[in-house]
């Protein structure tokens, strides 16, 4: 890390449904940059005056580039951030982006038991967990990595289960398919490089305290 790095804090946001959503939240404790878009043609963009740094990411890259110093900190949905085993420090648990993870399959083929699934194949973006989870049940099963429409998987004979996040379940009603097993929660989290930590502690402590205010204010007001 250089002395020019050190004037800046590095943040990854990421393309999708988080990015506005997290650049609104920053916003409102300072951090912006002019011309900051998830469309924004340059990848990096900064505000010299604040001297801040924003990374515009792939979804699944953000915890890559915290991990390895390329940004100080980032904001990812815990999903990912488990899928992607990357040794962060997870600072804060900014309650959007909520989400949860689970085992679907086609209604007309379910089984009576979880357990009637083992050595079979599920079709998910996060085989880390899916792995980690149907180890706890005993269950050996083939997994088939895909990263998009996860839900092609049992409708074209590819997969017996899918594993995926869900919000309102449409898209599962929609192809036939019910939910099974409930395996996590994810919310948006804001997570942090461990040296950036000790080296920008001040700057990234009170951003975190910043943040954590604003969130308990948006709670209390909720109430």
């Amino acid at each position: 890390m250089t002395s020019n790095d050190m004037e800046y804090i590095t943040i990854a946001l990421p393309k999708g449904k988080l990015f506005g959503l997290s650049a609104d939240l920053l916003a409102k404790v300072g951090y912006t940059a002019e011309d900051l878009s998830e469309k924004s043609r340059r990848l990096v963009i900064v505000n010299e005056e604040k001297k801040i740094k924003f990374i515009i990411s792939k979804t699944a890259d953000v915890p890559t580039y915290v991990e390895y110093g390329a940004a100080d900190i980032g904001i990812i949905g815990k999903d990912v951030l488990m899928e992607s085993g990357m040794d962060v420090y997870e600072l804060l648990d900014l309650g959007f982006g909520r989400c949860h993870l689970m085992m679907a399959v086609n209604k007309q083929h379910r089984r009576e038991k979880l357990t009637d699934y083992a050595h079979t194949r599920v079709a998910t973006k996060f085989p880390h967990i899916a792995e980690k989870f149907f180890n706890s049940k005993g269950m050996q099963m083939e997994y088939i990595k895909l990263n998009g429409s996860i839900e092609l998987g049992p409708i074209v004979g590819l997969s017996e289960s899918i594993v995926d996040i869900v919000e309102t379940g449409t898209t599962l009603r929609e192809n036939n398919l019910e939910e099974i097993a409930y395996i996590m929660d994810a919310t948006a989290r804001l997570i942090c490089n461990r040296v950036s930590f000790k080296l920008k502690f001040d700057r990234i402590n009170q951003l975190t305290e910043d943040l954590k205010q604003l969130l308990a204010a948006a709670e209390e007001e909720k109430q």
